[in-house]
């Protein structure tokens, strides 16, 4: 096992850079990377020498979402003991959303469910062009933790990928409004850098200042009741231990995670990519 940190941060300039570092699950986000990328989040929050904070992932992924492995070891039953689990996944999303200074998500390959749920709640997106964006979730008889994507892009296209489980790749998302720009691999951290030297200029407060106006803005649309609501919703969905989702957990107990994503993607003829 690694014995590097799950979270790396690291200060460039007035930016903070914070890495989701498990490269070997592609930044699957477990209960630890949880908590101590949340605990980092609070941290920089204070921080007045950050001005701009970067989240990426370690490797050749953002992130392909939470866990399944654990999750499925874990073995929570009921809505109760769920919701209690996606509580912290909510509320890790939720801090970085809401954190006092603009953020920058730096994503290249695959950037899925909780994962594309951090992303999405970041203030800007800079994508590689190999980036693939989804929320897979329904596959599995799950669903979006944080219930971000209506509030971006709307409800037709919304419908569509929570419904399929599709992903899209970075061009559409662009397309889509997703992200807001599109750089080749090579190019993703000096356009970042090229983003934060623009924004760093503003004195702290003004910037702090206006990060809560737009805050405060999408709560008054209801952003923040939305994906609170969702959390109950959540829970119950998990917990409704479907036949596919026994087969699901059963498969990666007995034959491994690839296996079992295998087995979800072929019942939709296709194969998503290894998560």
């Amino acid at each position: 096992m690694s014995t590097e940190p799950l979270v790396l941060r690291e200060q460039r300039g007035p930016a903070a850079w914070l890495t989701l570092n498990r490269p070997d699950k592609l930044n699957a986000l477990s209960f630890e990377l949880v908590r101590l990328l949340r605990e980092e989040l609070v941290r920089i929050a204070e921080d007045d020498e950050v001005k701009v904070v970067v989240v990426t992932g370690a490797g050749r992924a953002f992130s392909a979402g939470y866990d399944l492995s654990e999750e499925a070891a874990s073995q929570i039953e009921g809505a109760d003991r769920w919701r209690n689990v996606l509580a912290d996944d909510v509320g890790v999303t939720l801090e970085l959303w809401a954190l006092p200074k603009p953020t920058i998500a730096a994503v290249r390959g695959w950037c899925l469910a909780g994962g594309c749920e951090l992303a999405m709640a970041c203030d800007l997106i800079v994508a590689a062009d190999d980036a693939r964006f989804g929320e897979p979730e329904i596959r599995y008889g799950s669903g979006p933790v944080t219930l971000l994507m209506p509030f971006l892009l709307g409800q037709k296209k919304t419908n569509e990928l929570l419904f399929t489980g599709d992903a899209i790749d970075a061009a559409e998302a662009e397309r889509v409004g997703l992200v807001n720009r599109v750089v080749p691999g090579d190019e993703l951290e000096g356009t970042v850098e090229d983003l934060v030297r623009r924004i760093a200029p503003t004195p702290l407060p003004v910037l702090r200042l206006t990060k809560l106006a737009l805050v405060r803005a999408y709560e008054a649309m209801g952003l923040r009741s939305a994906v609170l609501a969702n959390l109950d919703l959540s829970a119950i969905l998990n917990a409704a231990d479907t036949p596919e989702q026994r087969e699901f957990d059963r498969i990666v107990s007995t034959q491994g995670l690839k296996a079992a994503l295998a087995w979800r993607d072929s019942r939709y003829g296709e194969e998503l990519g290894k998560r």
